[in-house]
């Protein structure tokens, strides 16, 4: 095996987690970050490049011979750069990790993803697509339903096009509001669902097209507020492994859902090799699927990679290369917990620029960037909402939860909030 330069696309946590697990690798060489963080920099070299300039990344990987691209956010695979990459003869040869536009639009489209588990019998919630052309079917399926009532805009609207209504009458005044641009274009076309009780999970696998291996399962916690009250956030948290997802649940994951979409991807010619992201809920012991992403999770990532004991490198490589059925995956079976630290006011306005102290301190923890920069004097600032991901290990949900709670003590930024409560609907 020869070693590899890798571009990796992305300035999250996640990307950090990646960044984290790739520079580990025997096999790695060279790790650019584009455009990275002031936690991606202690892992690979920063570049000032946008993802979503597909020219730039292009350019950037023909002048330094970039064998590999790691596409860690959903915007330019649902935009098309795997196309993009396999189309230029100059970048023909990188093996790049993340799905064809095609692909992509299990995540690109709730609409086409609906359809999709509709044709290959995987179980999920009843659906309707509405346009404004059918607004009146819109309403008789939402009488039709009992509250409450589960509105999503069929494109991307960075995780904010999801509504949940109890009331009717404020069901189709929404849906209006939606059809009528209430979220740009991702909403001219709405899914309407019928709502699942139960509670929801992570699954991971990394395919080739053909073949799959799961990574470990996680749970994360989208709410500001603890009890999971308050708004909807980016991911205030997260834990691996997930006691409900015992031995008995995933076979049911595996055979009903992973399997089948894996087959279906291959039978429609839909050309994916990189990160299946199964967002699932447990009803009553029976798995079915509330969305798929075309790539990893926030905060998952920042507790799927400290798991994962094989090395990265090596299986996005036997990825790209279709025989991911020769590799195995050796998963840490400790537990480990991520605590986000966010930015006051999150997830509405909130400052900036505000000196990060403290991390120095920091013992028998990892911290992923995710909201972070450099100033001029070089110190480490914030730069977004959710800010740092405190991940510990431990024997016990408990114990990680203990160590990581304990090194926030010592990480101090102006007005800095996190949640005390991750995992608290688990055993």
């Amino acid at each position: 095996m020869s070693k590899h330069n890798i571009l990796l696309l992305g300035s999250g946590g996640r990307e950090c987690a990646i960044a984290w697990k790739l520079s580990q690798s025997p096999l790695l060489n060279s790790l650019w970050v584009a455009p990275g963080n002031a936690g991606t920099a202690q892992y690979g070299t920063n570049v000032p490049i946008s993802p979503m300039d597909f020219e730039a990344v292009g350019e950037f990987a023909a002048s330094h011979a970039v064998t590999m691209l790691v596409v860690g956010n959903e915007d330019p695979l649902v935009a098309g750069i795997t196309d993009f990459f396999h189309s230029r003869p100059e970048l023909a040869k990188v093996k790049v990790i993340g799905p064809s536009k095609a692909g992509a639009q299990l995540e690109g489209s709730k609409d086409f993803a609906k359809g999709f588990m509709q044709r290959h019998h995987i179980p999920t919630a009843a659906y309707k697509s509405i346009t404004a052309e059918n607004i009146g079917e819109g309403f008789a399926f939402l009488e039709s339903l009992n509250a409450p009532y589960v509105l999503k805009a069929d494109g991307l609207a960075a995780g904010k096009g999801v509504l949940i209504i109890n009331d009717l009458e404020e069901a189709k005044r929404e849906l209006q509001s939606m059809l009528a641009g209430r979220f740009g274009a991702a909403g001219s076309t709405v899914v309407i669902e019928q709502f699942l009780s139960g509670i929801e999970c992570s699954v991971f696998a990394l395919t080739d097209g053909e073949h799959y291996q799961l990574l470990p399962v996680a749970k994360d916690y989208k709410r500001i507020g603890e009890g999971d009250k308050g708004l909807n956030t980016g991911g205030m948290g997260s834990v691996s492994p997930v006691s409900f997802a015992d031995d008995a649940f995933m076979k049911k994951v595996v055979e009903r859902i992973v399997e089948p979409t894996i087959a279906g991807l291959k039978a429609e010619q839909l050309p994916y090799v990189g990160f299946v992201f199964f967002g699932l809920i447990n009803v009553g012991s029976d798995p079915y699927v509330i969305e798929y992403n075309c790539r990893m999770g926030d905060p998952e990532t920042e507790v799927v990679m400290p798991r994962l004991r094989s090395d990265l490198v090596a299986l996005l490589e036997a990825a790209a290369d279709g025989r991911l059925h020769e590799t195995t995956v050796d998963i840490d079976p400790r537990y480990a917990v991520t605590v986000m630290m966010v930015s006051g006011g999150y997830p509405e306005a909130y400052q900036k620029g505000m000196t990060i102290e403290g991390l120095n301190t920091v013992q028998h923890s990892i911290v992923f960037h995710a909201g972070t920069a450099r100033n001029a004097e070089g110190e480490v600032i914030t730069s977004g909402g959710r800010v740092l991901a405190v991940t510990s290990y431990g024997n016990t949900k408990d114990e990680a939860l203990a160590q990581s709670f304990a090194n926030i003590q010592n990480i101090h930024f102006h007005n800095s909030y996190y949640r005390r409560d991750i995992g608290f609907d688990l055993e």
